[in-house]
């Protein structure tokens, strides 16, 4: 009992770590208080349904995750999304704090309607040559190029040059509630383009937490 109390308060630690959240943020999100939280973290305190139930829905995961003997399989088996020609493959288990998609846009296709919604985005090219519009801008990316942009600004994104173009897209929580619309050119920062030299690493010291979206 003692080996399964630490390991419930483990995985709810790491969860809650992924989030990004303190003790007091998920304490409160779950109106709970932040040192029973502690307890249950540290193993010190009985894991009851009353607690948990609450603790997970706000995390995202599910009570199995929690209590199950074995670890969790690490492989995501999500089903590829089509849509508007496009194939978005999940590449973070459903529930995740960060959204990972490898999406696929298709050759000869006209570049889709701007769209706006809260968040960042960030995405890289792995093959092909993807057509970003941001706002007044129409840009060109090719392989091992990355952008970051605030996706308030009006945006679309299509493959270019008469071939697939295929991205790693990456937004969090905020990025995923995408209430999407037409909207008019306002001002906007620039995307922030970083060329294929620099690599994946450096793209990823941009600016904040990168929030991409599908266009």
């Amino acid at each position: 009992m003692v080996e399964l109390l630490g390991q419930v308060g483990a995985r709810l630690r790491a969860a809650r770590k992924a989030r990004g959240w303190t003790l007091e943020e998920l304490a409160a999100r779950a109106s709970i208080s932040a040192s029973t939280l502690s307890r249950l973290e540290s193993g010190k305190r009985q894991a009851s349904l009353e607690l948990l139930v609450p603790l997970t829905r706000q995390l995202g995961i599910r009570l199995d995750d929690l209590i199950a003997d074995e670890a969790p399989d690490p492989r995501v088996r999500r089903p590829v999304i089509r849509r508007d020609g496009m194939l978005i493959a999940p590449l973070a288990p459903e529930g995740s704090p960060i959204h990972t998609y490898k999406i696929t846009y298709p050759a000869a296709r006209e570049c889709a309607e701007l769209k706006v919604h809260e968040g960042y985005e960030w995405l890289y090219v792995l093959s092909g040559r993807l057509r970003l519009r941001l706002g007044e801008q129409d840009l060109i990316l090719t392989r091992g190029e990355a952008a970051e942009f605030d996706t308030r600004t009006p945006h679309a994104m299509s493959a270019a040059g008469g071939r697939p173009a295929q991205v790693i897209s990456i937004f969090n929580e905020t990025g995923m509630r995408m209430h999407t619309h037409s909207g008019q050119v306002r001002d906007q920062e620039p995307a922030q383009i970083v060329p294929a030299e620099a690599g994946i690493a450096d793209a990823g010291a941009g600016r904040g937490h990168p929030h991409p979206s599908n266009g």
